[in-house]
């Protein structure tokens, strides 16, 4: 039997849903033996190298362009992806994506300030809502782990979701004449040339290479090959294929996913108040519809999508 491609459209969305909503677990796993600076930097490094054969026809950028899509690097790569795994390795990998999830709601109030934009009356509301929701959530205590440390971790994760809304207005502002797979290529370049000197701190402070094992190297390879290449191949066919509306429900299936994997991976525990806090979020997204008409993709890049949409 063949698939019709709106059918393949929905198994590629699936499989990214999957593979972003399991590499929080996967990379805090990892993380257990190799610091985050260290996963980053090689991350980037083999992206980068896949990213090659695929850009080399169209790496040429002009010189007036530069600071751009440095700019795009910093907010889309640097700060979002590096942050997030520094909160990874404070907090609990299931607050990420619920978290993450509020990223509509931000996106709102940066509307409202640099692009002048008035939301009305319900998406106020709604992301009122929203926002208590990520409070209880960011401050709820867990059992083995110190609440300045989950705070901690937690703020990073809010640190990034606000890089990745600076990114979005950026990239909307700047409006760049390439294709996807350029910018990419440049902004994976750029992150593994400003992760290098992290990483080179790291690893004369802690050794990291002496300590690099299996979870080590599967925090790489999932971050480099699925979470990297893979998670955007698969979700770049399939906004080419499906409405907004049906992209946007996806987006509730990470958290899902993430608590699927970091149960019996971390041994995370999902309390009272962290289910209370996503009703909270995904309620307030709910009332203000923003999870549709603000998606990320369909609104700012007209189903062009780009670079790290995931973690």
């Amino acid at each position: 039997m063949r698939l019709s491609k709106h059918h393949l459209a929905i198994v590629a969305l699936t499989l990214c849903t999957i593979i972003w909503g399991a590499a929080g677990p996967f990379f805090k796993w990892a993380m257990q033996d190799t610091p985050p600076f260290t996963l980053l930097f090689f991350r980037f490094c083999i992206a980068t190298l896949i990213m090659i054969p695929l850009a080399y026809k169209q790496m040429h950028i002009k010189f007036e362009d530069f600071y751009k899509i440095l700019l795009l690097a910093l907010t889309g790569i640097t700060f979002n992806i590096g942050l997030y795994y520094l909160g990874l390795s404070l907090s609990q990998s299931i607050n990420a994506p619920i978290i993450g999830s509020t990223m509509p709601i931000f996106l709102i109030l940066g509307a409202i300030i640099f692009l002048h934009e008035i939301p009305k009356p319900k998406v106020i509301f709604g992301t009122f809502i929203s926002l208590i929701g990520t409070l209880i959530i960011i401050l709820r205590p867990v059992d083995h782990m110190p609440l300045i440390k989950l705070l901690t971790g937690n703020s990073y994760f809010i640190l990034s979701t606000l890089s990745l809304v600076s990114f979005t207005l950026l990239l909307k502002k700047f409006k760049l004449p390439y294709s996807s797979v350029t910018i990419i290529f440049w902004m994976f370049l750029l992150a593994t040339i400003i992760f290098f000197l992290p990483f080179v701190f790291e690893e004369h402070a802690t050794n990291s290479l002496s300590t690099l094992n299996f979870r080590g190297f599967f925090g790489i390879l999932y971050g480099a090959l699925f979470s990297s290449i893979f998670g955007q191949i698969f979700y770049n066919f399939a906004v080419k294929s499906l409405k907004s509306g049906d992209i946007g429900i996806f987006n509730y299936l990470g958290p899902i996913i993430t608590a699927l994997v970091a149960l019996p991976l971390l041994h995370e525990e999902i309390t009272f108040a962290y289910l209370l806090g996503s009703v909270f979020v995904f309620l307030g997204l709910f009332i203000a519809e923003i999870k549709f008409h603000y998606h990320f993709f369909h609104r700012q890049f007209n189903h062009d999508p780009l670079v790290e949409s995931g973690p």
